[in-house]
């Protein structure tokens, strides 16, 4: 989706030529019969004075009336309203930056001017919403970030420059402020409220296209794992969102703003925005401290799979799954282990992974929480005092690369070679962890591909045993089926291996 795409000139069709068709002639009599034939069935009323035949008979102006149309023009009228009712609180956003940092501009959903430098400037575009009448404004972080220059249209054409109030990178939000009063704010509705299914709308400037409105359903929530942000909980949409919407607010029937549109998955059709309640949580902060602290338990979790929640012994896959505990961080001091199953965070019950993240970044920092864990089949409470989150806990995935082939060990029932973590392997890898066992390979098809191994994965135990050599996971597999921990990069997980 590139920023400034229009239609090559070929592809233009000018619609006040109509082409031409071939329309049947009807003969008097079957004109009449067919007419006599509507109106005996009391769908249209037909009259005509004299014996010579008319050549055509012309229908009402007004539509035939039934609960449908007049359904569909109650929604319509509903469409309409909401259009008439919001688009004076969203803005179009124009930002200049160098040329020197064009990445900004690169970004699949930025709505981009598209002609290049200009005297090494590029241009980029945007949306927003007020939704203070201060002049307080949302939009993304990524239409604003590196911008030098900054101007706000609002609809009624007045143009404010805009300074940023601060950024919150990990959401992809940022407040900006413009020196006006009494203006037209939107109300931020409760995201929690949605329901899969509820009309939304989007309201932008997709490519430069000032107040376009589209429309669609809520298509789902809580969708997180695309990798677009750090911190991922979206409400997903099929209302039509393009390049130059960034920023701009997804809407419902009230015209209460449910989300900050963000991005799209290709040409999918499928857009995606961050909630409001998150976003409340963070222009609040942004606007009184100019920058985002939030809570941080130093755990990494993942999704637990019939084979995993069989794996630790539980019955049903309800809870998020610690895959790894940061060192001296809160949960390891409130006794948090990895291989634990979080099952409830106070009162809100954990059923899945984005269920804990929402629940511990609605907490404030320093604020002390009860984990209800789930360990070798028993429940536990635990206490644990949340921290502030680091700056970036993005972790960057690097895919292993072995060296010498010494000490390999293979299991041709599970496709899998494993080798000795050598001092020498590990200074090569950049691995500082414990492991001792490296996976050297992986057969294609076999049970260790489908599992999820890769080459250069470090194991570090199996069925919640440490491994300290190859063997440990051949004997551990012995039985047909292994729980492994598994180490990738910065990032660490479980995974069931299955002999073939």
């Amino acid at each position: 989706l590139g920023a400034g795409v229009c239609a090559p000139e070929g592809d233009v069709v000018n619609s006040s030529t109509p082409p031409k068709t071939n329309t049947p002639r009807w003969s008097w009599t079957t004109a009449s019969a067919l007419t006599g034939w509507i109106a005996a069935a009391g769908l249209v009323t037909y009259s005509y004075a004299g014996a010579a035949p008319s050549t055509s008979a012309t229908l009402p102006a007004t539509p035939v009336a039934s609960a449908a149309v007049s359904q569909a023009t109650q929604l319509s009228d509903a469409f309409a309203s909401v259009a008439e009712h919001v688009s004076p609180s969203v803005v179009t956003i124009r930002v200049e930056a160098k040329q020197e940092v064009p990445q900004m501009f690169r970004n699949p959903f930025f709505g981009g001017r598209g002609n290049g430098p200009e005297g090494g400037v590029t241009k980029g575009s945007g949306s927003g919403v007020i939704f203070r009448s201060d002049g307080a404004i949302l939009t993304n972080n990524h239409v604003v970030e590196h911008a030098t220059r900054i101007n706000v249209i609002l609809k009624d054409g007045r143009n404010f420059k805009a300074k940023v109030v601060g950024t919150d990178p990990a959401v992809d939000l940022a407040v900006l402020k413009i020196e006006a009063k009494d203006l037209p704010a939107a109300a931020l509705a409760d995201s929690g409220k949605t329901r899969v299914g509820d009309w939304v709308l989007a309201i932008g400037a997709p490519f430069g296209l000032d107040y376009t409105l589209t429309a669609g359903v809520l298509s789902g929530k809580g969708r997180n794992g695309i990798g677009a942000n750090e911190i991922e909980d979206y409400l997903q949409t099929d209302a039509s969102i393009n390049p130059g919407n960034s920023g701009g607010p997804l809407v419902d029937l009230s015209g209460q703003v449910v989300g900050i549109n963000t991005m799209i998955i290709g040409g999918s059709g499928i857009g995606f925005a961050i909630p409001s309640n998150l976003v409340r949580t963070v222009a609040d902060q942004l606007l009184a401290n100019g920058k985002v602290r939030r809570a941080w338990l130093g755990v990494s979790f993942q999704e637990l799979t019939p084979e995993l929640a069989k794996g630790l012994g539980k019955n049903d896959t309800h809870g998020a799954l610690v895959a790894d505990v940061v060192n001296n961080g809160p949960a390891a001091k409130g006794g948090v282990r990895a291989g634990d199953i979080i099952e409830r965070v106070d009162q809100d019950p954990v059923s899945e992974g984005k269920d804990l993240l929402r629940a511990v970044l609605q907490r404030p920092v320093g604020s002390e929480v009860t984990l209800t864990v789930r360990r070798d089949g028993k429940q536990q409470a635990l206490k644990v005092k949340t921290a502030e989150r680091p700056g970036d806990l993005r972790a960057a995935a690097n895919g292993g690369a072995p060296g010498d082939a010494d000490n390999q060990s293979s299991s041709g029932e599970l496709g899998l070679q494993l080798q000795a973590l050598t001092p020498g392997i590990a200074q090569q890898l950049e691995y500082a962890g414990s492991g001792k066992v490296l996976v050297a390979n992986v057969r294609s098809g076999s049970p260790a591909d489908s599992a999820g191994l890769q080459r250069g994965d470090v194991l570090v135990e199996a069925d919640r045993k440490p491994i300290n050599s190859a063997n440990d996971v051949v004997n551990a597999a012995s039985d047909g089926k292994v729980l492994l921990r598994v180490e990738r990069g910065n990032n660490t997980f479980f995974t069931v291996l299955t002999k073939e």
